[in-house]
């Protein structure tokens, strides 16, 4: 077992901003504290994009702090560019980043000499931290829906986390479901090589017009943050944005590729279909589901951070019910900007809290047998 007063989970954005926090306030990595990542190779979640999704069709890839992104081939697969980018980051800055390492539970030590102390349980080892700065994101937990007679569908049923491409739906035909960036993006570029296409929505898509600016984004990341107060699930930005109504969506729009039917009632052996006579049914080779993810938390389940809505009350990244606990990237924190702006804030309240402890409580070593 090895103590730390900070253990960070995750390495992508927003563990990348709080490690570089960490580290200009005086910490130092594997000695106060420790980055720890799942993943194969640096990149967070973009490690894991689609070849076809290529960095200029990227939305808001917003720098990490200290290190400007610049040069990068938009024609170049995102996955590649921000992988080397976040790699070059972890060398610049020596954030010692261990991986693969995976995080099975945080829990309470405990014990007369565990001081207030969480142990975070990985593959290699348990770790003794003070504080915890969780930034796992939302990639691991694609969210499928049930719907009746999934299980009979003969053809292939796959999610967006395992979207390879148009390239395999050549000549096909598809049902694309889900009304975010990720739905749409895959749909107009399925539609130039599949047999046929279908887009299914539970609401109605929303795109807005005009410059999206900063008053917009405040007042977007305002709504999600409001759930995250009252511990409801957190939504996604775009949820209360909208999408952006580009020259490659309207070009969609004219040629009927984003004609919107709403949310079928039962999935058959050979399609889908409503109750709705309507509505004609669709037979489909594809079903894709583009319908989001949910947050990676579960290895906090030890800690019963979760209130009754589902979701954890969390309050300028500091989890409500333990404030040892921050989360970054997690509801309105989950964009690009919003991640770093969370790692800063994440480790202000770090500092503070190790502050006090080194105030309040006489210097002792942290003895791992007394936190079985």
């Amino acid at each position: 077992m090895r103590a730390m007063d900070v253990v960070v989970i995750g390495a992508g954005q927003a563990g990348l901003a709080a490690a570089h926090h960490l580290a200009r306030v005086g910490l130092e990595p594997d000695r106060d504290f420790v980055v720890l990542d799942h993943a194969p190779r640096p990149g967070g979640a973009w490690q894991f994009r689609w070849p076809s999704l290529t960095y200029g069709k990227v939305h808001g890839m917003h720098a990490l702090p200290g290190m400007e992104l610049t040069g990068a081939d938009p024609d170049r697969p995102s996955s590649e560019v921000i992988g080397a980018y976040f790699h070059a980051y972890e060398n610049r800055f020596g954030l010692r980043v261990h991986r693969p390492v995976d995080v099975r539970a945080v829990r309470e030590a405990a014990g007369a000499g565990s001081g207030g102390r969480l142990l975070v349980e990985t593959s290699e080892g348990t770790y003794a931290t003070r504080a915890l700065i969780n930034a796992t994101g939302t990639w691991d937990r694609p969210f499928w829906p049930r719907y009746p007679g999934q299980e009979t569908f003969l053809g292939r049923q796959l999610h967006t986390s395992g979207y390879p491409g148009p390239g395999e739906f050549a000549g096909l035909r598809v049902v694309v479901i889900g009304g975010g960036a990720s739905g749409t993006q895959h749909l107009m570029e399925i539609a130039d090589v599949a047999a046929a296409t279908y887009w299914v929505t539970r609401r109605e898509p929303v795109f807005h017009e005009g410059p999206f600016g900063p008053e917009q984004g405040r007042a977007a990341v305002a709504l999600v943050e409001e759930r995250v107060r009252r511990g409801l699930a957190p939504q996604s930005v775009v949820s209360v944005t909208g999408l952006p109504l580009n020259d490659a969506v309207r070009d969609a729009r004219a040629r009927g590729i984003l004609d919107r039917l709403p949310m079928f009632d039962r999935i058959t052996p050979t399609g889908v279909a409503w109750d709705d006579e309507r509505i004609t049914d669709v037979d489909a080779d594809v079903i894709l589901w583009a319908t989001g993810f949910r947050p990676a938390v579960d290895h906090l389940a030890p800690l019963g951070l979760r209130e009754p809505g589902g979701g954890i009350r969390v309050e300028n990244t500091r989890a409500v019910r333990d404030g040892r606990v921050h989360l970054v990237g997690y509801g309105p924190s989950a964009s690009t900007i919003g991640a770093n702006r969370a790692g800063r804030t994440a480790v202000r309240s770090v500092v503070r809290l190790l502050t006090e402890h080194a105030e309040n409580v006489a210097p002792a070593p942290f003895v791992a047998g007394t936190a079985a």
